[in-house]
């Protein structure tokens, strides 16, 4: 059984767990933008020490390439435990982060997200490219 058949994906405005990417659809080559991973953007997520997202990668998948590229993992280690007790620390971390990146072409971005609870999700989200460049002399 590879990974991809052990992650879960539903339409994330019916499910809290599955991660939302926020980008723009199409964007210059070459030039940064910025993409948004979050997770319970429709029906939110609890965040607390029995159960919480404990981490979100993102990849980029380029159109005719075999590789995906892996663009950032991101992780949130503080979920209210304290030695008083769970949540009863005095540090969360939220589950949803903002990157910037660039491409050269075409591609999917995927985000993969994990419940410490309900396991592994995943998403993706196609960014098409335009010629357009910002190097003006």
């Amino acid at each position: 059984m590879g990974l991809g058949e052990l992650m879960r994906t539903d339409n994330w405005k019916n499910e809290k767990h599955v991660p939302v990417i926020d980008s723009p659809d199409q964007v210059p080559v070459d030039e940064m933008f910025e993409v948004q991973v979050s997770i319970g953007k429709e029906i939110a997520h609890p965040n607390t020490t029995e159960h919480h997202i404990r981490w979100i990668g993102l990849f980029f998948k380029p159109d005719g390439d075999p590789n995906t590229y892996d663009v950032g993992q991101f992780s949130f280690n503080a979920h209210g435990e304290s030695v008083k007790g769970p949540n009863e620390g005095p540090v969360y971390t939220h589950h949803g982060v903002k990157t910037m990146l660039k491409i050269a072409g075409p591609g999917t971005l995927h985000a993969s997200a994990y419940c410490n609870i309900h396991g592994l999700w995943q998403s993706s989200k196609r960014v098409t490219t335009s010629e357009q460049s910002a190097a003006v002399s």
